[in-house]
C-alpha cells in the first residue's frame, strides 16, 4: 500500500531531530544542534530539556513545511535512550510530548523507540542494509557517541528487533574521551570534527596501548595518555590524531573479539563517533562490517520514523 507518510521525532542530548519518512523513503532529515558553552563538555540534563523546549517549534514547523498538505499516517519517536526497563533520560521527554501532540492533532497513531534502535535502524538504512530486520538473522551493532560505548547483539523476527548488549565500554564513552581531549586543546565541543580536521593527513600512531578485555573495553587510560601526549610535546595534530586511533584501535579489536564468538556476523558501526572517515580507513579492512554516511550517523530522527513505518505497514 502507498502514499504513507510518517514523522519522527528525536530529543538526544545534543540535537533536536525530525525527519519525514513517505512510503518508506527519506525525504527530509532534519536537525538543530543545542548550545554547548565555550569551554564545557556537555550540558545537564535540565538544560538539554530546555533547550529542546525552544528548539522544538523550528524544527516542527521545518517538517510541516516538507509534509505540505500530505496526511500524516503516524508518528515514530525515541522515548528512551537503550531498549529494556529503566532505561530513561529526561532529554526524551521533549521528543514524546512532541510525539503525542502532533499525533493528537493529525489523527495518527504513536510508536515508541529507543534511541539506541534508532540509531541501528538509520545506520541500516544509510548502509543500504535494512533487510537485515527482515532476515531473521542475527548481526551485532557499535554504537559509538558522547553518550554511549556499546556492542550490541541485534536479533530481528516477527516484526521486532530484539536489542542486546554484549560488551562496550566499562568507564568512558569514546565520544566523551574526544570531546574531553578538544576541550583540553581549546577546541569547542563536540571536538570530534575537529579532531578530525586536525589529523588530517597524519600517519595512524603507532604503539598505542589500549584496554580491551574480552568484549569490554576502558578509555579512562586514554584521556590521561593523550593529557601527557600534549603536555610533553604541546602537537595538537598528533594529539588529535593519538586519540582518534587509540578509539580505532579499541573498535577494530572488540570488533575481532565478537567474531571470536559469534562467528562471521554481519557488524553494523552507528552513531556519531562512526562519522569519522579516518576511524572508517581502519575498520573498513574487515569483511562483513558496514557504515552510515556522516548524517545518519550521528544524533537524527530518521531510524525511528523507519521504524514507525514498518509497524505502520505490518502485513500489508
Amino acid at each position: 500500500m502507498s502514499g504513507r507518510t510518517v514523522l519522527g521525532i528525536d530529543t538526544s542530548n545534543y540535537t533536536t531531530s525530525a525527519s519525514v519518512v513517505r512510503d518508506g523513503r527519506v525525504i527530509a532529515n532534519l536537525k538543530l544542534p543545542l548550545t554547548v558553552g565555550e569551554g564545557q563538555r556537555g550540558l545537564r540534563q535540565s538544560d538539554a530539556v530546555f533547550a529542546h523546549t525552544k528548539n522544538l517549534p523550528e524544527i516542527m514547523d521545518a517538517a510541516a513545511r516538507v509534509i505540505g498538505g500530505d496526511k500524516v499516517d503516524a508518528v515514530g519517536c525515541s522515548a528512551s535512550p537503550r531498549d529494556g526497563a529503566g532505561s530513561y533520560m529526561p532529554c526524551f521527554l521533549s521528543g514524546r510530548a512532541a510525539a503525542h501532540a502532533a499525533a493528537a492533532a493529525c489523527g495518527a497513531r504513536v510508536y515508541e523507540f529507543s534511541h539506541q534502535a534508532g540509531h541501528v535502524t538509520a545506520a541500516l538504512y544509510s548502509a543500504g542494509m535494512l533487510d537485515l530486520l527482515d532476515s531473521g538473522s542475527p548481526f551485532a551493532a557499535f554504537h559509538v557517541s558522547g553518550g554511549t560505548t556499546d556492542i550490541l547483539l541485534v536479533t530481528p523476527g516477527g516484526g521486532e528487533m530484539k536489542i542486546e548488549r554484549i560488551g562496550g565500554t566499562t568507564d568512558l564513552n569514546a565520544g566523551q574521551l574526544i570531546d574531553r581531549v578538544g576541550v583540553m586543546m581549546g577546541e569547542s565541543f563536540p571536538c570530534g570534527p575537529a579532531l578530525e580536521r586536525l589529523a588530517s593527513g597524519l600517519p595512524f600512531t603507532e604503539g598505542i596501548k589500549i584496554s580491551v578485555r574480552g568484549l569490554d573495553c576502558s578509555l579512562s587510560g586514554g584521556e590521561n595518555m593523550a593529557g601527557s601526549r600534549f603536555e610533553k610535546y604541546g602537537d595538537r595534530r598528533d594529539t588529535a590524531a593519538y586519540t582518534l586511533d587509540l578509539v580505532a584501535k579499541t573498535i577494530d579489536a572488540l570488533t575481532y573479539e565478537v567474531r571470536e564468538r559469534y562467528g562471521a556476523l554481519p557488524v553494523i558501526y552507528a552513531g556519531g563517533v562512526m562519522s569519522c572517515k579516518r576511524m572508517r580507513g581502519v575498520l573498513g579492512k574487515r569483511d562483513g562490517v558496514f557504515f552510515a554516511e556522516p548524517e545518519y550517523s550521528a544524533d537524527n530522527a530518521v531510524g525511528v520514523a523507519l521504524l514507525a513505518y514498518r509497524k505502520l505497514t505490518e502485513g500489508e
